[in-house]
């Protein structure tokens, strides 16, 4: 089991970037496939980005190809989500998740742990 806890949301103009950082506690974190995801209000919570534990496996959800770049420092035990080019609709509360199978999982009942959110929101 590891505790997450995400900083770094805040309010963006559009085209603006943030850096979402979820800093991680627990011995075993290295061991864990990590990702994101976002939940918009009213909506479902929704896959964002996918990293394994190696940090070798990357998986984006094509919404954000191209615009955001998942990466993890194990020594650090931290995971970081860069966002570039934000649009309107990238608007919601992230949240940091762990999951014991392999990287690139989608569905969020394969996630254990998760942080409790940051919420970004972006201008037009």
């Amino acid at each position: 089991q590891v505790q997450l806890v995400e900083s770094g949301g805040g309010l963006v103009q559009a085209g603006g970037s943030l850096r979402l950082t979820c800093a991680a506690s627990g011995r075993t974190f290295s061991t864990y496939a990590m990702a994101w995801f976002r939940q918009a209000p009213g909506k479902e919570r929704d896959f964002v980005a996918g990293i394994s534990w190696s940090g070798a496996g990357i998986y984006y959800a094509d919404s954000v190809k191209g615009r955001f770049t998942v990466s993890r420092d194990n020594a650090q035990n931290t995971v970081y989500l860069q966002m570039n080019s934000l649009k309107p609709e990238d608007t919601a509360v992230y949240y940091c998740a762990a999951s014991p199978y392999s990287g690139g999982q989608t569905a969020t009942g394969l996630y254990h742990d998760w942080g409790q959110g940051t919420q970004v929101t972006v201008s037009s």
